[in-house]
């Protein structure tokens, strides 16, 4: 996928809950060597978005000088994610007329400048514009059309944005760190880069990553991602229904709900008594506050419930539930909560897994489950887009086209 690309990469994933920064070795196969982790407790940043610039780049200092320390490497460059920011989708259909001549990079050219025309919603910057297909006058879903003879030249272009003030900051954030931004992805799709298998990618599948602060979402299809969004609801949102609902400090609810909380109720919930916190009297021991782990539990699962059910309107509402197949695959942080692959399965109909970063060496057992998705799949992608030029999205970092080949790479040099 990337054949050639050798020497260090590096990944940021800014999240609400964590900073994680990754340092790879890249191999000439395709192959990725993880040789620096560092993580960190997410400070001033909240649904995926900077709101505290000091707080967050003290953060994220503390994550990837762990990184270099473990990895004995210093790095300039970084690949990061985009998890909040109200990431916008939208598919764009164009034509010109070949005349029935050979198509050639002449005409790719001419259809991509048409594709210029497209208008993003107000306030949003280009995070992706990524050809998911071409049409040669009836036939669909070419890959690449050079060579051939028609009449007609269609393109399918999915453009990825997200809000220009969120991706600003983010981008002032890091600078101040010292660091360069190569690229910024979308976190679902970033995601599906380290979780999915060639034929989910194929035949359809919806990443579904649980973050703390936000839940994204990418449908695949024929080899591309076709679909983006976000919803502003995550794991920490769990926790603090748990802490308002038990009266007890938000570290002790995430606590409570790491060990004892679970999606799906079982018959053993209501004999089974956890102690509870109760704010302001931590130290106190006179008084031991006990529940059945049922209200825990009936607290937890309407908060997913409702999260599931949002993924599926938002789905219905795109066109994407039929597109996407019965495959989900579920990652994140908070998609290790005891019965989210369950009751996924129940609200959404379909066939669901959990997954985790493949084809990447190096990762220690508590860093290769679904936590880290996100920030091994922007080290997949700082390999695909190999080759290729930084683009600027009205002042904010961008990121060039997803295709891969030679097809991607002459997209993303021309496009």
């Amino acid at each position: 996928m990337a054949k050639g690309r050798t020497g260090l990469i590096a990944a940021l994933d800014v999240g609400s809950t964590k900073i994680s920064c990754f340092i790879a070795h890249a191999h000439g196969d395709g192959a990725i060597r993880v040789v620096g982790i560092g993580h960190h407790a997410a400070q001033g940043v909240r649904g995926g978005a900077v709101v505290d610039m000091d707080a967050a780049q003290t953060s994220i200092l503390t994550a990837v000088s762990a990184a270099e320390e473990l990895a004995g490497e210093r790095i300039r460059e970084v690949v990061v994610n985009v998890a909040g920011g109200e990431l916008a989708s939208q598919t764009f259909a164009m034509e010109v007329p070949i005349g029935g001549h050979e198509i050639a990079e002449a005409e790719l050219r001419r259809i991509l400048a048409q594709a210029n025309g497209y208008t993003l919603p107000a306030e949003h910057a280009m995070l992706h514009r990524i050809p998911v297909g071409f049409t040669v006058d009836a036939t669909r879903g070419v890959r690449d059309p050079r060579g051939l003879f028609a009449q007609k030249l269609g393109i399918d272009l999915h453009v990825v944005s997200a809000r220009t003030g969120i991706l600003r900051n983010l981008a002032t954030c890091v600078e101040r760190c010292h660091l360069d931004i190569e690229a910024a992805v979308a976190a679902p799709y970033a995601s599906g880069l380290a979780c999915l298998v060639e034929d989910e990618v194929d035949l359809g599948v919806t990443v579904v990553d649980m973050g703390g602060g936000t839940t994204t979402i990418a449908v695949f299809y024929g080899g591309e991602v076709v679909h983006t969004d976000s919803i502003p609801v995550g794991g920490n949102h769990v926790t603090s229904d748990v802490a308002r609902g038990l009266s007890t400090p938000v570290i002790h609810a995430e606590r409570m709900k790491t060990l004892y909380g679970s999606a799906v109720p079982s018959p053993a919930d209501e004999r089974e008594l956890i102690d509870v916190p109760l704010v302001g009297e931590e130290n106190s021991q006179t008084q031991a506050n006990h529940v059945p782990r049922s209200i825990l539990n009936g607290i937890i699962r309407p908060r997913v419930e409702e999260t599931f059910e949002l993924v599926r309107s938002r789905l219905n509402f795109a066109g994407m539930d039929r597109i996407a197949g019965r495959r989900l695959v579920l990652t994140g942080g908070a998609s290790q909560l005891q019965g989210a692959r369950d009751l996924a399965a129940l609200v959404l109909e379909k066939q669901v897994r959990v997954g985790r970063p493949l084809r990447i060496s190096g990762l220690a057992d508590s860093t290769s489950g679904p936590a880290f998705s996100t920030c091994a799949g922007l080290l997949r992608f700082a390999l695909a887009r190999h080759g290729a030029s930084a683009e600027e999205a009205e002042g904010v970092p961008g990121v060039s086209p997803g295709r891969l080949g030679r097809l991607g790479q002459w997209l993303r040099e021309n496009f």
